[in-house]
């Protein structure tokens, strides 16, 4: 017996965020199957269903470059209804097969975007086969956690990148400096006497990397990008016209090293959370458009990663559900508009992935979420959706919820009450 076809499903009586419009926009929305057919003044036909937003914001599902665990729970509570997996598996994303594999992990509540991994095992050393690997679904490529120091190898990487038409994400931290540190450099560290690297092994890295764009013509996108200097070496490239692009997570805006005080080890991050200076040239990066990607980062680790000396600890953060409020402050702190807000979350990071998502466009695929903008709630790690609830924001107020998200114009969740 074949399936019938789900009805048109129309959103009333809500407030569209849309391209071209700093503020949000009152109207509705209409989807047919899984794309938007209508937005704006839309009037439901009369087999819709309707949903009535009860004048929510009116979203595109937020679209995650770059996270290491997939967590549907943890999205879903997120408004995430798509994300960019690193190759940092066990074992790599370095084989066709696996790659395959992991695009398919998701369906058909959740959609997967796997990054091949550049390397071998990401040992920096071989190439993978990233031919193949697009075939079989890479949607870009990332050298994962680590920096590729060979420049070699880089070079060839970036040469086959460029050839193939595929997105390179890179992790900037100069390995020859950092080493084994967990800490930048600074007095909170030799306060505490951690192992430490200076804040320069980020913007080397950077610089390197920069000359080999300029050579090769490779689109780059720096996942994290959280120091002045290194900031400053990404704004200079694009007013130079190269085609990169840069990210970073709430908790590089939003929390400095002060936060490592007590051996705290939710706060063990890679890169390392930075100095306050550098945190405040980040919230600058943002509002000058320097930055163009806000990523969750989202890496749950249990107790055996964490219950640990701060120096023995893994770094990571559970970071998919508290992405969106967190993401929304910069709006209530006047930094960056609604419309440049979903560009950060949605928008850019689907169009570095060269999916039509990210944004109520007709015709683009219907990831849409309903917005509470203003619901305060608090981060408690203890009752987290994700795998482990590792936060460096626990107990933290915040503002700000998905009140339902629809995947393909299919609703996949709604918050209770």
């Amino acid at each position: 017996m074949s399936k019938l076809p789900a009805r048109p499903l129309t959103i009333t009586n809500g407030c569209l965020v849309l391209p071209g419009h700093a503020d949000p926009v009152p109207g509705a929305l209409r989807i047919i199957g899984d794309r938007i057919a209508g937005i704006g003044d839309v009037t439901p036909g009369a087999d819709d269903v309707v949903h009535d937003a009860r004048g929510a914001l009116i979203a595109p599902g937020l679209v995650d470059l770059g996270v290491f665990a997939i967590d549907p729970p943890a999205f879903h509570f997120g408004g995430i209804s798509r994300a960019a997996l690193m190759p940092d598996q066990n074992p790599p994303l370095d084989h066709p097969a696996r790659v395959r594999f992991a695009a398919y992990s998701g369906k058909p509540d959740f959609w997967v975007h796997p990054l091949a991994a550049a390397t071998r095992d990401l040992a920096g050393s071989e190439m993978a086969e990233i031919g193949l690997m697009k075939e079989a679904g890479a949607r870009a490529v990332a050298t994962g956690r680590r920096w590729i120091i060979d420049t070699g190898v880089m070079h060839r990487l970036m040469q086959y990148c460029a050839m193939l038409g595929l997105p390179l994400i890179v992790h900037s931290q100069d390995h020859g400096l950092s080493g084994n540190a967990v800490a930048t450099a600074g007095e909170m560290a030799t306060r505490l006497g951690l192992p430490q690297a200076p804040a320069e092994a980020e913007s080397i890295a950077i610089a390197r990397d920069l000359a080999l764009v300029r050579m090769t013509g490779a689109r780059v996108h720096f996942r994290q990008v959280t120091t002045r200097a290194g900031l400053a070496l990404i704004r200079a490239a694009k007013a130079e016209g190269l085609p990169i692009t840069a990210g970073i997570t709430p908790a590089h805006l939003f929390l400095s090293d002060v936060a490592l005080g007590g051996f705290r080890t939710f706060a063990r991050l890679s890169p390392p959370l930075r100095c306050e200076d550098d945190r405040q040239a980040a919230i600058a990066a943002v509002g000058d458009g320097t930055i163009d990607v806000i990523a969750s980062g989202h890496d749950p680790r249990g107790p055996e990663d964490k219950r640990l000396p701060f120096a023995d600890s893994q770094p990571g953060m559970a970071g998919a559900e508290t992405l969106l409020p967190l993401s929304l402050g910069l709006v209530r702190d006047s930094v960056i508009s609604t419309e440049r807000l979903f560009d950060l979350i949605a928008a850019n990071p689907a169009r570095i992935l060269g999916v039509e998502a990210g944004a109520l466009r007709t015709g683009f695929e219907a990831d849409v979420m309903l917005v509470d903008p203003d619901r305060p709630w608090q981060v408690d790690s203890s009752r987290m959706a994700a795998s482990a609830g590792n936060t460096p924001f626990d107990r933290l107020p915040v503002q700000g919820r998905c009140v339902a998200l629809f995947k393909g114009g299919r609703l996949v969740d709604q918050m209770k009450g």
